[in-house]
């Protein structure tokens, strides 16, 4: 697994944790970020713009750092 805010534009992923301090680990679940959600980088930068559950939402990096993504594995 590797931090949401790694994923490179266009690049989707799954969730699969999310760390940090309860109230902030509360608050990304509750907008979505749940085991399993699907999510795709839209635009990297400050906001970072991703896309979850047919939405478009901006967050600091350093928010997305706590999220961890599994990536499909690329094909040889």
């Amino acid at each position: 697994m590797v931090p949401l805010s790694l994923l490179r534009v266009g690049e989707t992923g799954c969730v699969g944790e999310v760390l940090g301090h309860v109230d902030l680990v509360h608050r990304l679940r509750e907008m979505g970020f749940y085991d399993g959600a699907k999510v795709k980088m839209i635009r990297k930068g400050s906001p970072c713009i991703i896309g979850l559950a047919g939405q478009r939402l901006g967050f600091r990096c350093d928010d997305l750092a706590r999220v961890l993504v599994r990536i499909p594995a690329m094909a040889s």
